[in-house]
Formats: structure tokens, C-alpha cells, sequence
């Protein structure tokens, strides 16, 4: 069942969650968009038992007999993909280990890995509730969180991210400039501000006409001034926020399509200051969220 996987695919992790399920249809559409492979990955690890998965082999030890059960239920989603779109390309398999320590392996050599927020039932939540937030720390692709949404919440706002107007930002920026030229979506972005003001008046937006800020506005003028003329078709809102990069980038009313963050690689003391940003998002969004790896700053 270690079957080679094309690199251009698209990873979802599945469990038999209904946060499982709402990965597998936000990557079958992402799928669909892109034109790309889609591989549904269901993980047990027998030494723990496979039932913590609950895939109908409960604590048996069984190697093959786990793998089995898994495939099966990666299977169940490929037939949720073929019913959402028959025309993607997809596939199922099972892997044997820990599935923060298989998406993330796989995150080495495949074009995205997308999870839900939570695992199946209360006990194994705190267990496979984990998952994202291992992966998105660790992952060397971009990786896509999908969480639960209010069916109130409007989402119209399109898509949100965060910039810090550094070079090393870029692959942030292009995914989600290569995302809302996709999706037909408006792209907002956001560079934040710390001053005594935001301190202490909390995040706020920053008005437009407000003096003394020309220099931030440069900033984040520069830092999308390429890919508004690579994706001419963007509709692009930029925006100054005073305060904390993750409160400003909050999605406190679930107005947000889709947040894209970015994260610095996980060997660099920058990792803490951005995995503690994309971690906060993720926590609190009311939506599906992007993280995005980017380069270390240079000296």
C-alpha cells in the first residue's frame, strides 16, 4: 500500500471525520481548479491500536489487517470525491505510522496537504486535533486547514492575507494572488503596524487618508506591485491594520473565504514569531485557513 505518489498531487488526510469530509471537499474542488491529482491518505498506526481510528478492526495489532481497514475508509472518501467531481483524478491508499509524521513526510514531495481541524469523537479529538497544528508547523508545502464554518457567517469578503512587505513573503502573496485569480475572488492585503495607538486602542483598521503612514503604504504598494501585473485579473484591496498580526487577521464574523499566512521554516529562530501568527489564525479563524512556507529573512 506505500504506493509512489505523483508529485504535482494534492494530499488530504482522512479519518471518517466530518471534518475529515469538509477537507475532502474543499481539496476535490481546489483539485478541480487546479487540474491536479488528488490522494486521499488514511494513516493507523498499530502499535496505539487501529481503533483509535475506528476504521472496523478495533485494537487489533495486525499490520495488514489495519492497512486494510484504513484503505477502506480512504476509500469511502474517494467515492465522496467521484460524487462531488467525476472528472478528478484521485486515488486512494492507507499508510502505516503516526499521520502528523506520514502528511508531513509527504509534505516534502507533493504540491499541498489539506486536513480538517478535528478527528473523529471526543476522545480521539485531542489526539487527531493535533494533526493540524503539527503539520502546519512542520510541513515543507503549503498546507490548507479547513474549519468548521457557521452557515450565518457570510463569507464575502474573498480571500485575506497577510503581508509583511518582504522579499521572502513572495510565495505567500503568489498563492494567494494564484488562488483568487482561480476562484473569480476579490484578495485582500493586509500589512500590520505596531505604534502606541495600537497599543493602546487594540487592532484597527487604518484609515486611508490618515497622514503618516506613507511609508508603510510604499511598503505594501512594492511588495504586490508583480503579481498584480502576473494576475491582471485580481480585484486587490490593500490595507494598513494597527495592531498584533494575528489579531489583525482575525476572522472574528467568518467574512473571509479563504486566510492565507505565511511561516518560516522550522530551523530558524523567525519560525517563532511567524508559527506563533499562522498557529493564532488557525485557532481562531472561522474559516478555511492557508499557511504558506517561506524563506528565513536574509541578514
Amino acid at each position: 500500500m506505500e504506493d509512489e505518489i505523483d508529485p504535482h498531487s494534492i494530499v488530504v488526510g482522512v479519518d471518517g471525520s466530518e471534518h475529515a469530509e469538509r477537507a475532502v471537499h474543499w481539496a476535490t474542488e481546489q483539485a478541480h481548479l487546479e487540474g491536479r491529482p488528488l490522494v486521499l491518505v488514511a494513516t493507523v498506526n498499530a502499535t496505539a491500536g487501529a481503533g483509535w481510528l475506528d476504521i472496523g478492526a478495533a485494537y487489533t495489532y495486525e499490520p495488514r489487517a489495519a492497512l486494510e481497514g484504513a484503505l477502506a475508509l480512504a476509500e469511502e472518501s474517494l467515492a465522496l470525491v467521484r460524487r462531488i467531481r467525476p472528472g478528478v483524478r484521485a486515488a486512494a491508499t492507507a499508510r502505516l505510522g503516526d499521520p502528523r509524521v506520514v502528511l508531513v513526510d509527504l509534505s516534502r514531495r507533493v504540491h499541498l496537504v489539506v486536513v480538517g481541524s478535528r478527528g473523529r469523537g471526543s476522545l480521539r479529538s485531542r489526539l487527531l486535533g493535533s494533526v493540524s497544528a503539527v503539520v502546519v508547523r512542520d510541513a515543507e508545502c503549503p498546507v490548507v486547514v479547513c474549519r468548521p464554518r457557521d452557515p450565518a457567517d457570510p463569507a464575502d469578503q474573498g480571500i485575506l492575507v497577510g503581508a509583511d512587505g518582504t522579499v521572502e513573503s513572495g510565495p505567500v502573496l503568489d498563492f494567494a494572488f494564484a488562488q483568487a485569480s482561480r476562484t473569480d475572488q476579490a484578495l485582500t492585503v493586509m500589512h500590520t503596524i505596531w505604534d502606541e495607538r495600537a497599543a493602546a486602542e487594540g487592532p484597527e483598521l487604518a484609515s486611508a487618508r490618515e497622514p503618516g503612514l506613507d511609508e508603510p503604504r510604499l511598503l505594501l504598494s512594492e511588495s504586490v506591485a508583480g503579481f498584480r501585473s502576473t494576475y491582471p485579473d485580481v480585484d486587490v484591496d490593500l490595507v494598513l491594520a494597527r495592531g498584533l498580526a494575528e489579531e489583525c487577521l482575525a476572522d472574528t464574523n467568518g467574512s473571509w473565504d479563504l486566510i492565507v499566512v505565511g511561516r518560516h521554516p522550522v530551523d530558524t529562530v523567525f519560525r517563532l514569531m511567524s508559527g506563533a501568527v499562522a498557529t493564532a489564525v488557525l485557532e481562531g479563524a472561522r474559516t478555511t485557513v492557508a499557511m504558506v512556507p517561506q524563506a528565513a529573512p536574509t541578514e
